[in-house]
């Protein structure tokens, strides 16, 4: 690898899902949070509401960015960043003039 050349690579992906069955979404964000061993009594109560109340955030919970790489040769993952919300059908973005990327 040339001095040029960066070792790290910042990998953007948006998708847009549409939720057809929120109760079945609810019911499976639900139970990650139940089994989560390591998640503190009061974290978890409050993870419990927050999937129930929105489905972006159960959505949330069930995402795991890191499957997106699997098995990738020759690359390892140094950190992973998510976040999910509310949108139109159409899906598009809003703008983000602070978004590079999005340009």
């Amino acid at each position: 690898m040339s001095a040029d050349e960066s070792r790290y690579v910042r990998l953007h992906v948006e998708l847009v899902l549409e939720v057809a069955d929120s109760e079945r979404l609810t019911s499976v964000a639900r139970q990650r949070v139940d089994a989560d061993e390591l998640m503190p009594d009061a974290e978890r109560l409050a993870a419990r509401d927050a999937v129930a109340g929105e489905p972006a955030e159960a959505v949330a919970y069930l995402v795991e960015p890191a499957a997106l790489i699997g098995d990738l040769p020759g690359v390892e993952l140094v950190h992973a960043s998510w976040s999910s919300e509310p949108t139109e059908a159409d899906g598009e973005p809003s703008a983000d003039p602070d978004a590079d990327w999005y340009r």
